[in-house]
């Protein structure tokens, strides 16, 4: 199964800067492959919403509020996906979710089979 492990999030001011992180895993003699990586978050009371997305090839994607603040990044050889959220406001409290899809393949043979997951989820609080 995949399993994805959030680091990052906390509390900070207005204008200060937060990175987080995810790790894309598979089980022991499973291999996976990824196709994109995203961030969404959600604010209480509010329905979850992109933050940025990124292709394996590198194409990004921001939502209108978070460009030229927040960048999105990835490491395909440690799957993983970053997002460097500067001059944060708070607005951007929420909790936020990476998001992976690829393909799982058990036992490292073909065929493989699509998946989407979701990490757990990581508090980012914004103070002003």
């Amino acid at each position: 199964q995949v399993q994805l492990v959030e680091s990052g999030g906390g509390l900070v001011q207005a204008g200060e800067s937060l990175r987080l992180s995810c790790a894309a895993s598979a089980a022991s003699g499973d291999m996976l492959t990824i196709n994109t990586r995203a961030w969404y978050r959600q604010a209480p009371g509010q329905q979850r919403e992109l933050v940025a997305a990124i292709t394996f090839g590198g194409a990004t994607n921001y939502a209108e509020s978070t460009m030229g603040r927040f960048n999105i990044s990835r490491d395909n050889a440690k799957k993983t996906v970053s997002l460097q959220m500067n001059s944060l406001k708070p607005e951007d409290t929420a909790v936020y979710y990476c998001n992976i899809r690829g393909y799982y393949y058990r036992g490292s043979v073909l065929p493989g089979q699509a998946f989407d997951a979701w990490g757990q989820g990581t508090q980012v609080t914004v103070s002003s």
